[in-house]
């Protein structure tokens, strides 16, 4: 959804600032002194403060970025990276101001994520409330997305209104990835890595590259979970490493190899 709204191939679900606004929200619950300032919120735990983090990012995002009701791909990209840098700052000043928060564990998942044994029920059906009902809208949206890349009057002339396509689109998949982030951090690479390989094996067709971009990201993350508790049983580890460090290690060198391919491929049309 995000590649295709953006038309940007890089573009990840973690581009417009959902993943450091949970993060930096989720490191604030350990701080004693915050609990005061939202206490609605704390009554929500962790989940429900890295939650609305990861939506106050994208509000600022998207409120900074839109003018007059239309957005901008390139503005909006511009914007997250800003956010982004700003909450990265945040985090760290929030971490080296309060060092004692380390004792008290849970800060690491929260900065690379990793997959959590110790959910709620209502965590639980929460989330894949939240992840079912939007994924119903992007199927059902899957099919106005081939004309995505296309100019405005393109697309109106084929009966897609591309404005609204493209907030309904991020606002949606934003939420999506919020209630995930909420519950497991920041696991990153995963959007980046399965759209592409899933182009690969289906086409380029969004109504079968989407659910097929959805079933490799679950399998990708279970393969990459299942690499890291074996490291940890051979010993090759002295504590069980968590996911979001592995999958770091393989999205990287990937997002490298775009780069490069999308390097040639401009050449090659000089």
């Amino acid at each position: 959804m995000y590649q295709a709204i953006l038309r940007n191939p890089l573009a990840d679900p973690y581009l417009l600032g959902v993943s450091s606004g949970a993060s930096l929200l989720s490191l604030l619950w350990y701080v004693g002194s915050f609990s005061t300032l939202a206490l609605p919120l704390q009554a929500a735990g962790q989940q429900g403060l890295a939650f609305a983090g990861a939506l106050l990012s994208i509000g600022i995002v998207f409120l900074v970025a839109s003018r007059r009701g239309r957005i901008e791909p390139v503005t909006l990209i511009l914007v997250g990276v800003i956010v982004n840098a700003v909450n990265g700052s945040l985090y760290l000043l929030v971490y080296f101001r309060h060092p004692e928060i380390v004792a008290r564990g849970g800060v690491f998942t929260f900065l690379v994520g990793g997959i959590q044994t110790n959910l709620t029920r209502q965590q639980e059906a929460s989330t894949a409330v939240c992840v079912a009902i939007g994924l119903a809208i992007l199927f059902y949206l899957a099919g106005q997305l081939n004309v995505a890349p296309l100019g405005e009057a393109e697309a109106q002339s084929l009966g897609v209104r591309i404005q609204r396509l493209r907030w309904t689109g991020l606002i949606v998949a934003s939420v999506i990835t919020a209630s995930v982030v909420a519950i497991s951090g920041p696991i990153g690479f995963v959007g980046l890595i399965c759209p592409h390989l899933a182009r690969l094996i289906v086409g380029p067709d969004k109504r079968r590259l989407l659910p097929a971009a959805t079933a490799l990201g679950a399998a990708l993350l279970a393969a990459a979970d299942a690499g890291s508790r074996y490291l940890s049983s051979e010993r090759l580890l002295h504590s069980q490493m968590p996911v979001g460090v592995l999958t770091g290690l393989l999205g990287g060198p990937f997002f490298l190899l775009l780069l490069w391919q999308g390097r040639r491929r401009a050449e090659g049309n000089l």
